[in-house]
């Protein structure tokens, strides 16, 4: 697999070194039969004492060398398996987030989260096979066949029409089994994905008393989990069986075709003994080898599935731009600039969602974005910081197109509140702190006192150390929006993006929070996406959003003249009674 060649370099020594201990092992194993034969043979049925005792020391020395071999390699095949299952698990999570946005949508979470724990065990755990059982078990079979053979030619025909069998089994059980492990993975990312709608929605599930129904769904997702598991298992139930009926008919033989030998004396008691012995270690390794391939099966899927994450292109690179607060700006360009902007999520084959945007906003701006839902608002935003690159045309910051941006940079001079809140599980301190690490508390207080947010803070017994439940759950809706604001304006950007994450707050505290940014005015270009016009009414300009396409930029005032679009929202929202107003305005 080629997932395993970045590993090759350092931890194939301690790989090589394990299977340099288990050959000592298998070694071991295969010198035992021998030994116990000249005992039989020279010792017991000749009455040399001297034999049995001189061979049983060599015995127990060659089985306490295989002990310490076993117990040396189980340490280092834990070691390495453990820690490259560690590094793998690292590398995967590191390169989820490296990944482009639309790369992201195309993947399904419950997936990721599969691949991302149970498909790295699967490799973890064969790996760690490999360096305790399924190199040693060739190893042991081929041994033990030579060793037979060597002591007995004429008995290693049985040999020779057992084998061939059993390898054709285990190669119908690879064929048979590697698309059915398949069918179970898929199948769990289902049940993962059920799992997770339904525990992220569940106060949705209690308020609409749809506890029948979510368990319908998780049922039949666990059925087709448990079906595929059972298809794929039968398969080592029948022929993991068959395995061992044909080895085992294979000992009988020998017993059979041994007596017959021993009666004609061309063969002793003790070589019957070790034969048998033998065809034992061959059945242990030929049921392990069919083992062996069971767990390939998985671990190949698995690595499949993982390559397939890990070989997606990531994020785009381009120029770093300056620190924050430095002057980046090409003199005479605008802050933000949309030059005939067309952006669709299925790239160019796919239905635009923006169609030929083309405005500007200067710095220190602050700038409304209304329209209805699904007209394009957060699209819009969304392609600023680089989250998206537009199917056509340029999109520019500072005067420079973002397509020739390094993200991570572009990013760092912005901040961003989301229209969906999210809070990460910790204390609020911590929260607003995930906008700049190293934000003093007199930070902290003071982003939170322009977010209306220090009151209850504060009133809270345990104030900025009050812990966050997961998704803050212990906080309302519009606590938690002025929390994320918080976190967004103690980042002290250049850019400050607010994606509709006023629409919980009561027009009071949304004034507050506003009178408080503009304070701020001259500094921080600010793009404020709302469905309420009270929210955007007073901003320097308002670009009104339709269908993806630009419906008219201006004042309110002068929308309310000139924009169709934006006196039906305004009629909408402000009753008829406004009406006569929005008349009198136009005449």
């Amino acid at each position: 697999m080629s997932l395993f060649r970045k590993y090759r370099s350092q931890y194939g020594r301690s790989f090589l070194i394990a299977v340099v201990f288990l050959m000592f092992e298998a070694l071991a194993d295969l010198l035992q039969p021998a030994i116990l034969a000249i005992i039989i043979d020279k010792g017991v049925l000749a009455g040399d004492m001297r034999t049995v005792y001189w061979c049983g020391s060599l015995m127990l020395l060659v089985t306490a060398l295989g002990a310490v071999s076993a117990l040396i390699r189980n340490l280092l095949s834990s070691r390495v398996s453990q820690r490259f299952g560690a590094e793998l698990r690292a590398d995967l999570y590191e390169k989820m987030q490296t990944l482009p946005t639309d790369e992201l949508d195309r993947l399904d979470r419950a997936s990721l989260i599969t691949r991302l724990t149970n498909d790295v065990t699967q490799i973890q755990n064969f790996v760690n096979g490999l360096m305790r059982i399924f190199v040693k078990a060739p190893l042991l079979g081929i041994g033990a066949v030579i060793m037979a053979v060597r002591l007995n030619p004429p008995m290693s025909i049985i040999l020779i029409a057992i084998v061939p069998i059993v390898a054709f089994l285990i190669a119908m059980n690879l064929r048979i089994g590697f698309p059915r492990f398949a069918r179970v993975q898929e199948a769990l990312d289902r049940m993962n994905g059920y799992t997770r709608d339904f525990l992220s929605g569940i106060r949705v599930v209690k308020a609409f008393n749809r506890y029948e129904d979510e368990a319908v769904k998780f049922e039949h997702s666990n059925e087709s989990y448990r079906q595929a598991s059972e298809q794929a298992l039968r398969g080592m139930a029948i022929f993991n069986p068959l395995i061992a009926l044909t080895v085992n008919i294979g000992i009988v033989m020998i017993l059979w075709v041994g007596g017959l030998r021993i009666d004609h004396g061309h063969m002793q008691a003790g070589q019957v003994v070790a034969f048998i012995n033998y065809m034992q270690q061959i059945l242990f390794s030929l049921m392990t080898i069919s083992m062996v391939f069971n767990t390939f099966v998985r671990a190949k899927t698995s690595a499949g599935r993982i390559t397939e994450v890990l070989a997606k292109p990531s994020r785009p690179t381009g120029a770093i731009l300056p620190a924050s607060g430095e002057h980046s700006a090409q003199a005479g360009k605008p802050c933000i600039q949309f030059d005939h902007v067309t952006f669709s999520y299925e790239g160019a084959a796919g239905e635009p969602v923006l169609h030929d945007l083309t405005f500007t906003i200067e710095r220190g701006e602050t700038v409304g974005i209304i329209g209805s839902t699904g007209s394009g608002k957060s699209t819009l935003v969304h392609l600023i910081p680089r989250f998206y690159d537009p199917t056509n045309g340029s999109v520019f910051v500072h005067g420079n197109d973002t397509k020739q941006v390094d993200p991570a940079s572009l990013r760092s001079r912005m901040a961003i509140v989301p229209q969906q809140t999210v809070l990460f599980t910790g204390t609020i301190k911590d929260n607003i702190r995930w906008g700049n690490e190293a934000a003093t508390p007199e930070q902290i207080e003071e982003a939170a006192s322009v977010a209306a947010a220090h009151d209850f803070i504060a009133a809270s017994p345990l104030g900025y150390d009050t812990i966050v439940g997961q998704g803050g759950v212990n906080f309302s809706g519009g606590q938690k929006q002025r929390l994320s604001i918080a976190r967004a304006l103690v980042r002290q950007p250049d850019i400050l993006i607010l994606d509709d994450c006023t629409s919980a707050l009561d027009v009071v505290i949304e004034a507050k929070i506003k009178a408080a940014l503009k304070k701020g005015a001259g500094k921080v270009t600010c793009l404020l996406i709302a469905q309420r016009m009270s929210s955007v009414m007073d901003a320097d300009r308002i670009i009104v959003m339709d269908d993806g396409r630009i419906a008219g930029i201006g004042k309110h005032e002068e929308l309310l003249l000139n924009c169709k679009v934006y006196q039906e929202i305004y009629r909408s929202q402000w009753g008829k009674e406004n009406d006569q107003h929005a008349a009198a305005a136009q005449c």
